[in-house]
């Protein structure tokens, strides 16, 4: 056959899709999706409209409905079907940059998304899964807390986190139990979730090491689900006397040095974060006022253990909705990532308990979420205990709420696509970085999170 006087052009696996970017938007929220644990299993709230960081959105929390009794001669009672509006600030914008040299372009998308894509999109993952997580400590403030720290999670501890549920009356259905590492490893112990002539699951759970479905939650173990090592500065006391369940005021000795407002502790035999709110007595304390309140009874001289605090250091202090690392001082170890952060001293309220994030040192902080007020320097910044922490929950408890960010404007140079689809928006932005020699390519997500509903959840302890 004759070929001459055609053109022949080389085709490579690559030359269709490694720099599309409605390619890299669409393969980022599946990887997206395939990574998160919490986040897809809390409420989602999306819609299409273009937000920017610092909106505020709305959510609705689910209307509840009372059953009414009649007989045939009744009409029938007519309510309101009223959903809770929820605001919800978008002040979370996760993002991980990455860039392309030139000499690594020749490689096909498939090989792109493994070396970076996927690894991206993991960390993001991560991200958006702590912040969620960090949520758990929200209901500390209604008292909705199970188990005790320092002591294994088993059957009991699961069965009074199904009565919280229960009793607050949240939906039978659609309830998570999310758990650490060690308490995976605590429950894989007990023959309860394991045994298969008690479990009817074939053997599954014991072959392949997962907890399933029991007690009707769907169990989840989280490696971002917080284990707060020991380490912290800690100070002691004792129980003078003794203290029902329930008391918020506890009588003390054996204790020098003032405790200041906004020290979080334990207390032997109650073994749960309880936040001083006042202390009488000054440098020799004789009585300690804590919230939410004792869960056990505890007796005389059961061991106080006090968690110093630290303090803002910035002498203009923080605006509300300041989203970015803190400033501090006052610790001399520095605070653990997922620890219980409060600020101000205020009492223990839904809004102003946070967890640390990143990687704490003596002189900076970060926590899941904008404060919810504005901070002033020499505030008091309490930590709180060490332990294991997991989270019993309906999925309307908390919400995720994302919405898409603008792509760039034409004209600019940038390729960029957004991707939505079951609650979660991701965009992808691909610029030329003519000084590095290589494509840049940001990954980014908008969002929020919001406490729904405090008594759709219970933090678990161990």
């Amino acid at each position: 056959m004759d070929l001459s006087g055609k053109i022949w052009r080389a085709v490579y696996a690559n030359d269709t899709d490694a720099f599309i970017p409605e390619v890299w938007a669409q393969e980022s929220l599946m990887i997206l999706e395939a990574n998160m644990i919490a986040g897809v299993l809390v409420h989602r709230n999306f819609e299409s409209e273009i937000a920017s960081f610092g909106d505020v959105v709305n959510t609705r929390r689910p209307a509840n409905f009372t059953g009414v009794r009649k007989v045939d001669a009744d009409d029938v009672t007519v309510q309101d079907a009223e959903a809770t509006n929820v605001p919800v600030r978008l002040d979370q914008h996760w993002h991980t940059s990455f860039l392309i040299k030139d000499g690594e372009e020749s490689k096909s998308f498939k090989s792109l998304r493994e070396t970076y894509l996927e690894p991206a999109l993991a960390s993001i993952a991560q991200a958006i899964d702590e912040v969620v997580l960090m949520q758990m400590y929200r209901f500390i403030a209604a008292g909705n807390v199970v188990g005790k720290l320092g002591t294994a999670i088993g059957k009991s501890t699961v069965i009074a986190g199904r009565e919280v549920l229960n009793n607050n009356k949240a939906p039978v259905t659609e309830r998570r139990f999310i758990v650490c590492p060690n308490m995976e490893g605590d429950l894989l112990a007990v023959g309860d979730f394991t045994k298969a002539n008690e479990v009817g699951d074939d053997g599954t759970a014991l072959r392949e090491g997962h907890l399933g479905r029991k007690f009707g939650f769907d169990f989840f173990m989280d490696q971002n689900s917080p284990t707060v090592a020991a380490g912290s500065t800690t100070t002691a006391g004792a129980v003078d006397g003794s203290a029902a369940v329930g008391a918020t005021t506890i009588p003390m000795d054996g204790h020098s040095g003032v405790i200041a407002a906004g020290t979080w502790i334990t207390i032997a035999g109650d073994m749960t974060p309880q936040k001083v709110t006042a202390a009488v007595g000054g440098a020799a304390p004789t009585s300690l006022t804590i919230s939410p309140g004792l869960k056990t009874a505890v007796v005389d001289n059961a061991v106080i253990t006090f968690y110093s605090p630290g303090a803002i250091n910035l002498v203009a202090g923080y605006a509300q909705y300041y989203t970015k690392t803190l400033v501090i001082n006052g610790f001399t170890v520095a605070p653990k990532i997922g620890q219980i952060v409060s600020l101000d001293g205020d009492a223990v309220t839904a809004n102003n308990v946070y967890g640390a994030l990143s990687t704490p040192t003596t002189v900076a902080l970060l926590i899941d979420r904008a404060l919810s007020a504005a901070v002033a320097n020499d505030a008091v910044v309490g930590i709180g205990p060490a332990g294991d922490y997991g989270w019993a929950f309906h999925k309307n408890a908390v919400t995720l709420v994302t919405r898409p960010l603008a792509a760039p404007a034409p004209g600019t140079g940038a390729l960029a696509s957004v991707a939505d689809f079951n609650g979660l928006s991701v965009r992808v932005v691909i610029t030329y970085n003519g000084t590095k020699q290589g494509h840049l390519v940001t990954v980014d997500i908008l969002g929020g999170v919001e406490l729904l509903d405090a008594n759709l959840g219970c933090l678990v302890l161990g």
